[in-house]
């Protein structure tokens, strides 16, 4: 199904996110998406706005003393059989309220999430801070392909400002900022020999040893950042090595991961893998890594935030346990949360949905926060 640029309603999340979803756009195809958010963007008189590929960018320019910005990613994963949309009657659904589910791919990630931010540009002509929505491609791919990135690198003035809201889903929850991640491989060397007589090598499989005891006896950080509480984590998440059945190994590789909170760098998080594992005979090499994002909840626009949506989330906010695009922000010096309707453990299933209430509430709170 293919809803025309013109039919995208401006002020009903609900319908607004049920027409989105109906607009296929996995992620590579996102041009009819962008089209059709870009026209709705163009139709606002107090908003400039660029296209870029497949992203959408709009914002107003008021003069205010502090901007926001407000961003949402436009593809999905593939579609399975969910695409259109549907509703369940109310009680049908796994709403706690027993009120009316929406299915659909997107509904939860993250589709729900840009009608939220689209509701906002639409019906808040005069906000109280200048804001910038950005609406970006290829989210749910490799990270070189992330439209985000290419934002970064074509339009950087665009993204900047005071706090950046990720519309995630979070259940209407506020979680400030994100974890950092990297992959360390950790390889112990020894010497090959037939296992008939292994005393003529030196077995590298046996050289890890004291490289998962290690592991299994580390004791996590938890920091507070930013007034969240952030709970690290060091794991061996794959281990490799051997040549056959009869040979002792010379090789055997631990993969590890570490997940730090954003008071670190990368360079500091790795580092701290290196304590954790000095003395002992092996080599480390960082093979991948992605930095953190600080909450900023200490900034004025950050605390508005909070109280605007704590109708919504109900509890206060907690720490994003995870890497999301919220780092790409605090790459820019822009601290960020994580805000928007939908259970994240719903996200890519099958049976993606959202209550229609989630969407109706979180819109209000962006409304109400923008508005003042």
């Amino acid at each position: 199904m293919t809803t025309t640029p013109a039919a995208l309603p401006v002020d009903d999340p609900v319908a607004l996110t049920a027409a989105l979803v109906d607009i296929a756009s996995v992620s590579g195809d996102e041009a009819a998406v962008a089209d059709a958010v870009e026209a709705l963007l163009r139709r606002q008189p107090h908003l400039q706005v660029r296209r870029d590929g497949d992203a959408v960018l709009a914002r107003t320019a008021l003069g205010r003393a502090e901007r926001v910005l407000v961003a949402g990613h436009l593809d999905t994963v593939p579609v399975k059989d969910n695409v259109p949309s549907w509703r369940a009657a109310p009680g049908v659904g796994d709403d706690p309220d027993g009120g009316e589910v929406m299915w659909g791919r997107g509904t939860t990630d993250m589709k729900g999430g840009v009608a939220m931010a689209l509701v906002a540009a639409c019906t808040v002509p005069e906000p109280v801070r200048d804001v910038t929505y950005v609406f970006y491609d290829c989210e749910e791919v490799e990270a070189e392909r992330n439209g985000l990135g290419r934002l970064a690198r074509n339009a950087p003035d665009w993204l900047l400002a005071d706090l950046a809201v990720l519309g995630e889903p979070t259940e209407g929850l506020v979680e400030g900022g994100c974890q950092g991640t990297l992959r360390v491989d950790v390889t112990a060397r020894g010497r090959a020999a037939h296992s008939a007589r292994a005393w003529r090598g030196v077995n590298a499989v046996h050289g890890v040893a004291g490289v998962l005891t290690r592991l299994a006896a580390y004791e996590p950080r938890r920091p507070v950042v930013d007034g969240l509480e952030y709970h690290e984590g060091l794991q061996a998440v794959g281990i490799r090595g051997g040549i056959a059945g009869n040979v002792v190994p010379d090789e055997c590789t631990v993969s590890v991961n570490h997940r730090f909170a954003p008071d670190r760098s990368v360079e500091e998080a790795f580092a701290h893998v290196q304590e954790v594992l000095a003395g002992l005979d092996v080599t480390l090499t960082l093979s991948d890594s992605a930095a953190g994002a600080r909450p900023g909840l200490d900034r004025p626009a950050a605390q508005a935030f909070v109280q605007a949506v704590a109708p919504v989330a109900g509890q206060p906010p907690r720490a994003k346990l995870g890497w999301t695009d919220v780092a790409r922000f605090a790459a820019l010096g822009v601290p960020a949360v994580n805000f928007g309707p939908g259970d994240p453990q719903l996200a890519h299933a099958d049976d993606e949905r959202v209550p229609v209430a989630q969407l109706v509430a979180c819109s209000d709170a962006l409304v109400r926060w923008l508005a003042g």
